[in-house]
């Protein structure tokens, strides 16, 4: 049974006018900078999801534990360059992409295009978190989205066919040291009910509840890993 289904994702920033424009260039997508809201892009993703640019006090610190990884137009980054990205790891012995950061240091990855494709355009094929537990996560979101998982070789597993999922994969990769600080990105539900009991009942847990200032939970998965969960729209 399906309790919730994504429906976008956001990304924390102390400047997010800087970081929306940044991520609008590299993705080709449309800036929306709506009175009283957050700065988002549209348009880089199927369907309806947007990436949110939400403006927090605090810095950016600690590893980044949630990413996404894009597919590039040509056999090198060039592109995301241009638009403000900084290469931190260029392709080696060990990996075949790039590694690189965004104007406030998020980390994320970058794939040459697939033999026999042609890409017009930078895109998002899928994202990635970083846990301590990947199949257990992996295995609680799918139980939660209505997907299915799928392990491969080394501490891996991948959630395919998430009620709402715009991309191939939704990768949980498992890696050694614990979640310490607040992820800068994460994803947004809409829930299937009035509220969040289902997901209560499945082992999330309310974070905050709404009130005066916002409409939805703030939650955490199993894994530590915050999301919003949206009542019905």
């Amino acid at each position: 049974m399906t309790i919730a289904a994504l429906r976008d994702i956001c990304l924390d920033s102390v400047d997010a006018p800087r970081l929306a424009r940044f991520w609008a260039a590299a993705l080709g997508g449309t800036l929306a900078e709506d009175p009283g809201k957050p700065p988002r892009v549209d348009h880089v993703m199927p369907g309806d999801w947007s990436l949110w640019v939400n403006p927090v006090p605090e810095p950016r610190v600690g590893k980044t534990r949630v990413h996404l990884d894009l597919r590039l137009p040509i056999p090198d980054p060039a592109p995301l360059v241009a638009a403000g990205a900084t290469v931190t790891r260029r392709p080696d012995a060990e990996i075949s992409w790039w590694v690189l950061a965004d104007p406030d240091g998020n980390l994320f990855c970058a794939f040459p295009p697939r033999p026999g494709t042609a890409p017009t355009a930078v895109e998002v094929y899928e994202l990635v978190v970083d846990t301590a537990d990947a199949v257990a996560v992996a295995a609680w979101w799918a139980s939660i989205t209505g997907g299915k998982v799928e392990t491969g070789a080394g501490a891996a597993a991948s959630v395919v066919g998430a009620a709402g999922f715009p991309w191939e994969y939704w990768v949980f990769d498992g890696v050694p040291e614990r979640k310490t600080v607040k992820n800068r990105m994460h994803w947004d539900v809409d829930l299937t009910g009035p509220d969040p009991s289902e997901l209560v009942a499945a082992g999330a847990q309310v974070q905050r509840e709404p009130d005066d200032d916002i409409s939805w939970w703030i939650m955490t998965d199993p894994g530590g890993n915050e999301f919003c969960a949206f009542a019905p729209r």
